[in-house]
């Protein structure tokens, strides 16, 4: 995490309208820096960037790519993909942290921005846990979870998070109840779930 009082989070998308309201609704919590396409979000990612708010679809360095590249540089900061790309199971793979899909509310956008970075203070199983059910919670909204659960893909996701569940659940249990854990464990309904 960043040194100051207010964390530094970096906007990503090259639709600059989206981008700039983005950073308006963060600017007045975090310190805000925006970048409108890949290359130039990887010219301003620092150690002091906390969370990475980054888009799918771009032209030219996309956000897989910038994400991959993120993750591999060894950058600590937590990534939400914010974008109007539907989630398949090629998410399974990637690097990032949350999944949001487009249309991005400014209390959502808050809550995960928030979310995210009192997670960079968590350690790296805990990290991982919260990863993997978000991809889990974020499939699950978007997917039928029937056809999900002939593929070995989801099924070993599943699998994976619910053995991080149980040698967390200490852990989980001591922490706060905004952070969602209920709807990371499977145990309630992604729409029912108080997240303050």
């Amino acid at each position: 995490m960043s040194g100051g009082n207010r964390g530094t989070v970096l906007v990503v998308d090259d639709e600059r309208p989206i981008a700039e309201g983005h950073a308006a609704r963060l600017e007045p919590e975090y310190e805000v820096v925006t970048a409108y396409d890949g290359a130039t979000a990887l010219e301003r990612l620092t150690e002091d960037v906390d969370v990475v708010l980054l888009d799918r679809r771009m032209p030219g360095l996309s956000g897989d790519d910038v994400l991959s590249r993120v993750r591999e540089n060894g950058y600590a900061c937590r990534v939400a993909m914010v974008t109007g790309v539907e989630p398949t199971l090629d998410i399974i793979d990637m690097g990032f942290d949350d999944y949001l899909r487009k249309p991005v509310s400014g209390d959502e956008l808050r809550r995960t921005v928030a979310r995210l970075y009192r997670r960079a203070t968590y350690d790296t199983k805990l990290q991982t846990y919260f990863a993997i059910a978000s991809k889990v919670a974020v499939l699950e909204t978007e997917h039928d979870r029937d056809v999900l659960s002939e593929r070995v893909e989801y099924r070993s996701l599943v699998e994976r998070r619910d053995q991080l569940c149980e040698e967390l659940t200490t852990v989980l249990d001591e922490l706060p109840a905004e952070e969602g854990y209920a709807v990371a464990a499977g145990q309630v309904p992604a729409g029912d779930e108080q997240d303050a």
